[in-house]
């Protein structure tokens, strides 16, 4: 799988660009500004419907313009394929793939896979579970774009539900009463979307881990991987549904989580706690209140981990799901964004050795001397606007 042509219109700072691409390294130079990391941006976007940087879609749109637009000419499995997306700020995108209409966005998901790090991604780490939630199921959707539908079904469900308990509350509060009858049935969207939600992070987070750890003890030194005190990369899912989840559910050794086993823990656990739900007006149990916990031994990376050590596990995080993508049958597009410049001299040189043989690979750097040699194959100079080939 590889971009062969990139396209982009009204796109960040971008009037207009175009980008031809090869197989094998391929390295963006300009300065800080000059608009390198929104060229892969836009790759990203085509791949995930979403932007590593922002969580909205109104900053991608070039100042002053209605709407951008994204094309990319996307090789997979020998096949050509043309992905076009219209990004319009308060109104619904717009998809097409090979000129024809798609019904929705979301069907261009999977034509095109990547895997893209930046120095955002220390967050995962070290930011809130809203983070660690976001990189699970942005790596459930890159597995099987159907997940793209469940999580919206999901949160559209989280949301109604949300605000009828927080009517319930204030009910309550005044002395009226709520129908709970309403809210039973709301428990049973919830308990059902959220399941095959919960089912998939954990199948995930199983397929996931053994890589994880292997990726960390090639990333980190040799005194980080192999300490006395045994601090070995892990991953560990953390329910909000506590010992209602059964055991061994997202051990790579376990077995596979089922679906209507953890529908019926969801459907006990609202119940459990719903005077406390409706007490609080929010929504207890559900895969919104889980974590996953990034273990180095028995401490969270968390809180823990030193300044390295985190670089390592964020590095491990993305090269096992490379690998795990890979696995599934289709090698994704492996998107380094200015994160040679933040890593020291044996991470840089350990980096580069584990990723020179990917089929596709783009890197950004703001100087070209960042860049290790193992990568030195097409380079292109970004600046005052324009975007050209030099190698």
């Amino acid at each position: 799988m590889h971009v062969r042509h990139l396209q982009v219109t009204d796109f960040r700072s971008w009037p207009h660009a175009d980008l031809a691409l090869d197989p094998g390294p391929s390295v963006l130079v300009g300065a800080n500004g000059q608009g390198k990391t929104n060229l892969v941006e836009a790759i990203g976007y085509l791949a995930t419907l979403g932007s590593h940087r922002v969580a909205q879609d109104a900053p991608l749109v070039r100042d002053g313009a209605q709407r951008a637009v994204v094309r990319g000419a996307v090789v997979n499995a020998g096949r050509e394929l043309l992905v076009e997306l219209e990004i319009s700020p308060g109104k619904a995108n717009r998809a097409r793939i090979n000129r024809g209409a798609a019904a929705k966005p979301r069907d261009v998901l999977g034509i095109l896979r990547t895997v893209l790090f930046a120095p955002e991604d220390l967050a995962i780490v070290r930011g809130d579970p809203g983070e660690r939630r976001r990189f699970m199921d942005d790596l459930l959707v890159a597995r099987a774009p159907r997940y793209a539908g469940l999580r919206a079904d999901y949160e559209r469900v989280l949301r109604q539900r949300s605000a009828l308990l927080k009517t319930a509350g204030g009910a309550r509060r005044g002395g009226g009463s709520a129908d709970l009858r309403t809210l039973e049935v709301w428990d049973g969207h919830l308990a059902r979307f959220g399941a095959e939600l919960l089912a998939g992070r954990l199948d995930l987070v199983a397929a996931l881990a053994p890589h994880v750890t292997s990726a960390y003890a090639s990333v980190a030194a040799t005194e980080e991987a192999t300490r006395p005190s045994g601090r070995v990369a892990d991953l560990h899912y953390r329910s909000s549904l506590g010992d209602a989840l059964p055991a061994g559910y997202g051990d790579p050794l376990g077995e596979r989580a089922d679906p209507a086993v953890l529908e019926s823990a969801m459907l006990a656990e609202l119940e459990r706690v719903r005077s406390q739900e409706i007490e609080r007006g929010v929504s207890l149990v559900g895969p919104h209140r889980d974590d996953l916990e990034l273990l180095l031994g028995e401490l969270p990376a968390k809180g823990y981990a030193s300044h390295g050590e985190s670089w390592s596990f964020v590095l491990a995080l993305r090269l096992a799901s490379y690998h795990l993508l890979t696995e599934d049958g289709a090698e994704p597009v492996l998107i380094l964004d200015d994160v040679f410049a933040e890593l020291d001299r044996r991470r840089r040189a350990r980096l580069a050795e584990l990723v020179a043989g990917a089929e596709q690979l783009l890197v950004t750097a703001a100087v070209v001397e960042d860049v290790p040699e193992e990568l030195s194959g097409a380079r292109f100079d970004v600046r005052e606007g324009e975007v050209r080939r030099v190698r």
